[in-house]
């Protein structure tokens, strides 16, 4: 099924080149060809080399360089990166790759006391391709070398048998104070494809964010970039933010990524990446968010039966539009995969948000959903034409994850000319509301008396409470073609504070025979609700797909 969102706004699409091919290029020349990484994974896989146990080389290394990799990447065959992990790694279970841990003993820059450390995955199970990660300091970068007596390996003793004599990392994570003053908790993880996790204080983890996705959800199926070589800045002792620059590779595209990234309260990455095309692609995905929804209160028909009143690391997809809209968007377990675009040319924000922090709807001790982060994505500059795209796909289980979002250009990137994307990924522990009035605190959806469905939208805000139960609130809510709105009500919510908008909605007309049996086959129907008093708009935008 397919719906379609559309904002009111349009705007001109305007140039995102912040960096010339020729400049590049020139910069390619004076520099000489350039060692990709100690993998070697552009060459033909017989001929690859795993990465050198005792490399002490110091080379040159800033953002320019870093981008003259991914053009020469870009300009050569894609390799794809198998046969660097031996099989009886890959064969551990999760269990057993877990059992390996990083001593923390070890970490980089523990003796030297600085205000970040470093520890290293060791690669096994999925992780089935090793990547080069270097130190910078001073403008030149020298490889970490693989050393398995960095590695507790618990109760795998034939493990560290199995590595080879020259071997890699799968990826590593960030450790710095931010909880307390003294003690290092963890900050980020880079592991896996181009995938990237983060924490704010008093949070922990939950959903991801990639750097690129390609492809997702198109009928000859996704292709997964991947960071295949890392660089990261050694910190002073007065540095507030450590960062982070990583070489992506993929059969499409190549990419230079920069994040500085800065833990708190917020934690926060500032993301430049710059895209080489080797190739046409039929989608691209900028700042692709990956989350997990498996039920929640909106939820009339479980797929599993579970003690736990609901399970997600992500309640709802938030947009802020040109015009300054907010726009909320409940996520849903479809029963088939199910796309949504959502319009939004020169996108101010859009992020997959966990509003919900009650411990009590959710009864997990072990998961803490109600901790997990929302993420927000904020551009720099001016994106252009495009929408924001959210893919729901059906799961009955909550391992899985199977809620994806990202803004996608409507012109396909040009090939031979870089393309650079700003932007500030914001990990929030708490509440993240931001609308300036009211925001959606709950979807209720429910079978009404009559055959049709019974929708309760609870709206919450300081300003809303404010307000009298008397006040000629009223809620404006509208369909698309397919459906009807009955019995339409908006009142205070004594038990929060906030408003309640009720609503049933009917299918326009009785389904016949053949509807019944091509259940769900008709298209969705879009829904959109809000509250205003007099000519003042007090909620953001609530929306919804109606399957009649």
């Amino acid at each position: 099924m397919y719906s379609k969102n559309i904002s009111s706004k349009h705007i001109s699409l305007h140039a995102r080149y912040v960096l010339s091919l020729a400049a590049v290029l020139s910069l390619l020349t004076i520099l000489g060809p350039l060692s990709m990484t100690a993998s070697a994974q552009d060459e033909p896989q017989s001929q690859q080399q795993p990465p050198q146990q005792t490399e002490e080389t110091e080379t040159p290394f800033n953002r320019e360089i870093l981008v003259a990799k991914a053009l020469e990447l870009s300009l050569s065959p894609f390799e794809i990166p198998q046969g660097q992990v031996p099989q009886p790694l890959l064969d551990l279970s999760y269990d057993a790759w877990r059992e390996i841990q990083y001593r923390p003993e070890r970490a980089l820059w523990k003796k030297e006391r600085l205000p970040f450390e470093i520890q290293l995955f060791h690669p096994g199970m999925i992780y089935d391709h090793l990547v080069d990660i270097n130190i910078v300091k001073d403008g030149h970068s020298h490889r970490v070398a693989f050393d398995s007596t960095m590695f507790d390996y618990g109760s795998n003793h034939a493990v560290p048998e199995q590595i080879p004599d020259h071997f890699g990392f799968a990826g590593f994570r960030i450790h710095g104070p931010i909880n307390t003053p003294k003690y290092f908790d963890e900050i980020a993880a880079f592991l896996g494809a181009s995938y990237l996790r983060a924490v704010a204080k008093g949070g922990v983890y939950g959903l991801s964010a990639r750097g690129l996705a390609v492809d997702t959800a198109q009928p000859d199926g996704e292709e997964f970039p991947y960071f295949r070589e890392y660089w990261i800045e050694k910190p002073t002792r007065h540095s507030t933010n450590l960062t982070v620059h990583a070489l992506l590779d993929s059969r499409s595209m190549t990419g230079a990524y920069t994040f500085v990234i800065t833990g708190g309260k917020t934690t926060t990455m500032d993301v430049t990446a710059t895209l080489f095309l080797r190739k046409s692609v039929s989608k691209i995905g900028i700042a692709p968010l990956t989350s997990m929804f498996l039920f929640g209160e909106n939820t009339d028909t479980r797929k599993v039966r579970d003690f736990r009143p609901e399970v997600h690391d992500s309640d709802g997809l938030l947009i802020k539009f040109e015009s300054q809209e907010w726009f909320w968007h409940p996520l849903n377990n479809p029963e088939t995969l199910q796309i949504d675009a959502f319009k939004a040319d020169n996108v101010q924000g859009f992020g997959l948000i966990q509003r919900d922090h009650d411990f009590e709807h959710y009864q997990d001790f072990e998961a803490n959903y109600e901790r997990r982060p929302s993420l927000w994505v904020e551009p720099r500059g001016n994106w252009g034409r495009g929408h924001v795209e959210l893919i729901s796909i059906p799961t009955n289980q909550d391992i899985h994850d199977n809620i994806v979002a990202f803004w996608t250009p409507d012109e396909p990137l040009p090939e031979g000319v870089p393309q650079t994307y700003e932007y500030q990924l914001r990990w929030y522990s708490g509440r993240f509301t931001h609308p300036p009035l009211g925001y959606v605190e709950s979807t209720w959806v429910g079978d009404s008396e009559d055959g049709g469905k019974q929708f309760a939208i609870d709206f919450n805000s300081k300003a809303l409470g404010m307000l009298k139960e008397s006040s000629p609130v009223l809620g404006i809510v509208t369909c698309g073609k397919g459906a009807v709105i009955t019995d339409q009500n908006a009142q205070k919510n004594m038990h929060t504070g906030g408003w309640r908008l009720t609503f049933v909605i009917h299918p326009d007309e009785k389904p016949s025979a053949l509807d019944k049996v091509l259940l769900n086959r008709k298209p969705p129907v879009d829904i959109r609700a809000f509250l205003k008093l007099n000519e003042t708009t007090l909620t953001e935008t609530w929306n919804y797909a109606y399957q009649p």
